[in-house]
C-alpha cells in the first residue's frame, strides 16, 4: 500500500490542491475560512464553559479554556476529515472507473486537504499560548506524536466509511448524526476528569482519550498518561489496518458499484 501510494505521490498531490482551490474558489473570506470555522466551535466552547463556571460559581481559569481552545481546533480536524473521507469515493467516481490508481489516495487527500486547514488555526493558538501564561515546556514535544496518532486513526476511520458510503448511501447521514451529537459525548468543552468514576467511560472514546493527551501536554505541561496513551495508539494503529483490510478487500467492486 504505502510503495504504490509513494508511486502515485504526484497524483495525491495534485488531488489535494485541486481541493484546496475548489474550496476556497469565489470565497471572499479565502483561506481565512480555515481559521474561522475552528474558531466557531471554540467560541461555542468559551460560551459553554463560561455557563458551567456560572452555574459552579467558580471563575473561568485561562488553563480550562486554552485546553478546551486547543481540542476544539483537533475536534473540527476530525469532524470535516472523516466527513470529507465518507463522501471521497462517490464524489470522484468517474475516476474510479476510467483511471487505475490506489483508490486509497481519494481518502487520504480528503485528510491531507484538512490538515491544510487545520495547521493555520494550530499555529496561531500556539503563538498565543507563547505569547500568554499558558505557556510552552518540553513536553510539547509529545504534540508529533499524538497528532501523528490522531491522523492515522482519522484515516482508518476514512478508509472504513468511505468504503461503507460505497455499498450503502445511508452512511453518510448516519455520520452526519454522529458527528454532529459526538462532541455532547467527548470531552472538547470540558475536561474528563470533571466526571469523577465515569472518567474513565469516557475516555474509552478513542478521539477523548487522544484529545485528552494533547491538552496535557500542551496545556498542563505535564507528560500524557501513559494508560490512556497506550490505549490511544492501539486504537489508532487498529483502527487503521482493520480500515486498510476492508478498503482492500472491497475496491475490486469499486467500479461495478459505481
Amino acid at each position: 500500500m504505502f510503495k504504490e501510494i509513494l508511486q502515485y505521490r504526484e497524483l495525491l498531490y495534485m488531488l489535494t490542491l485541486r481541493d484546496i482551490k475548489i474550496r476556497y474558489k469565489q470565497s471572499v473570506m479565502g483561506f481565512l475560512w480555515a481559521f474561522f470555522l475552528p474558531m466557531v466551535i471554540v467560541v461555542s466552547g468559551f460560551v459553554v464553559k463560561a455557563a458551567f463556571s456560572l452555574t459552579a460559581g467558580k471563575p473561568m481559569e485561562h488553563q480550562g479554556f486554552a485546553a478546551m481552545a486547543i481540542k476544539s481546533i483537533h475536534w473540527s480536524l476530525f469532524i470535516n476529515s472523516v466527513r470529507f473521507a465518507t463522501n471521497s469515493l462517490i464524489q470522484n467516481g468517474r475516476l474510479i472507473v476510467h483511471i487505475y490508481f490506489p483508490r486509497e489516495i481519494l481518502p487520504l487527500s480528503s485528510v491531507l486537504v484538512n490538515l491544510f486547514d487545520f495547521f493555520i488555526p494550530l499555529f496561531l493558538i500556539m503563538c498565543v499560548f507563547v505569547l500568554t501564561d499558558v505557556g510552552i515546556s518540553v513536553h510539547i514535544l509529545w504534540l508529533p506524536v499524538l497528532l501523528f496518532l490522531f491522523i492515522i486513526f482519522i484515516v482508518g476511520a476514512g478508509l472504513i466509511l468511505s468504503c461503507a458510503n460505497l455499498f450503502f448511501r445511508d452512511v453518510k447521514y448516519i455520520v452526519e448524526v454522529l458527528l454532529a451529537f459526538g462532541i455532547f459525548f467527548t470531552p472538547v468543552f470540558y475536561d474528563a476528569g470533571m466526571f469523577g468514576k465515569w472518567e474513565n467511560i469516557l475516555l474509552l472514546n478513542p478521539v477523548g482519550s487522544i484529545l485528552e493527551c494533547i491538552s496535557s501536554v500542551t496545556v498542563y505541561h505535564r507528560p500524557p498518561d501513559m494508560f490512556w496513551f497506550s490505549y490511544s495508539t492501539l486504537c489508532s494503529v487498529g483502527i487503521f489496518l482493520i480500515g486498510w483490510r476492508v478498503f482492500h478487500k472491497a475496491e475490486s467492486f469499486f467500479a461495478e458499484i459505481l
